[in-house]
């Protein structure tokens, strides 16, 4: 019997020292991963997780902390004694997180209870998903999902991801609008344009327009502007001034001649007190006064004369 050819023995070798390069490779490069310590905790999610796979990175705050280990059916590994019609049927979301158990575990229901919470979030545009721990303050208006089974794992709750809630709110948009009344809304947006249209043309009866104001408004102000251009206003506003001038003139006078006025309305009233007074004093000297002085009347020069003396 012939000797097994060579060439078999060498390609033997060589993939013998291929495989084993490649275990030494796996176990240099990944011994940092294997050997590290970590802990298993679970969420569970009500909808559906497309985009999310095992291998997913889990991150806290943009930075990583695990990754997704396995993908599973509540019903499957929860529920598998409870009627169909009686089942969650959650989503069940483990992921392995670096760190020391003994130190993270223990915190784990702490954080939970001053709200941490797990969502699933979109790498952008590529559709591939992962799992964001965050501190949500907002998570009371999403209620955590309730479960009778005992858990395996520590459990994060989850919160609906932004996927979810943008198709929630677009469904929520979409009913609002079936259920507006376009017709009405439409009827009555034709009664405005309908009056809009009175308002800026008239009626043909009481009601001109605002169109047809506007044109009388142009003709009165047209006109006034030929009034104010005239030569008779001019001469008007001057024989007005002319006018306002005098009228000044005439009241300076008064105010006068009323001053002189009251002047002698107060000599003449002290004098009535000086009366008043002297007859409160002695009410007779009205009736026992002397007799008053004769009154001599002016004469010419010869009675003047003759009256004086008997002629030599």
């Amino acid at each position: 019997m012939s000797n097994p050819n060579p060439n078999y023995f060498r390609l033997g070798l060589f993939v013998f020292g291929g495989i084993a390069a490649l275990v030494a490779v796996i176990l240099i490069f990944g011994s940092g991963q294997l050997f590290k310590k970590s802990f298993m905790v679970e969420t569970y999610v009500e909808k559906s997780v497309t985009g999310l796979d095992v291998g997913a990175d889990v991150r806290f705050r943009g930075v990583k902390l695990g990754q997704v280990t396995a993908i599973l059916l509540s019903g499957r590994v929860y529920e598998d004694q409870i009627k169909l019609d009686d089942r969650k049927e959650y989503v069940i979301v483990r992921m392995r997180i670096l760190g020391d158990p003994d130190e993270l575990l223990n915190n784990v229901n702490s954080l939970v209870a001053i709200d941490l919470r797990a969502r699933i979030k979109s790498m952008g545009i590529t559709g591939v998903n992962y799992v964001e721990f965050d501190y949500y303050p907002d998570y009371k208006n999403y209620p955590t999902l309730p479960y009778t089974w005992t858990p395996k794992y520590a459990v994060i709750p989850s919160l609906p991801s932004q996927t979810e809630q943008l198709l929630a709110g677009l469904q929520g948009l979409m009913q609002k609008l079936d259920q507006a009344d376009f017709g009405s809304t439409q009827r009555k947006f034709d009664s405005l344009l309908t009056n809009l249209n009175s308002i800026l043309t008239g009626d043909g009866k009481a009601n001109a327009g605002i169109v047809q104001s506007v044109q009388d408004l142009n003709i009165l102000l047209a006109k006034i502007n030929q009034v104010t251009n005239s030569d008779e206003l001019h001469i008007l506003m001057q024989e007005i001034i002319a006018s306002a001038i005098t009228l000044r003139q005439m009241l300076g006078s008064v105010q006068g001649d009323t001053a002189l006025s009251v002047e002698n309305i107060k000599q003449a009233s002290a004098q009535l007190n000086d009366l008043t007074r002297i007859i409160s004093q002695s009410p007779s000297s009205l009736i026992w006064s002397d007799t008053p002085a004769k009154i001599i009347l002016p004469t010419n020069g010869t009675q003047g004369a003759s009256t004086g003396g008997a002629p030599k």
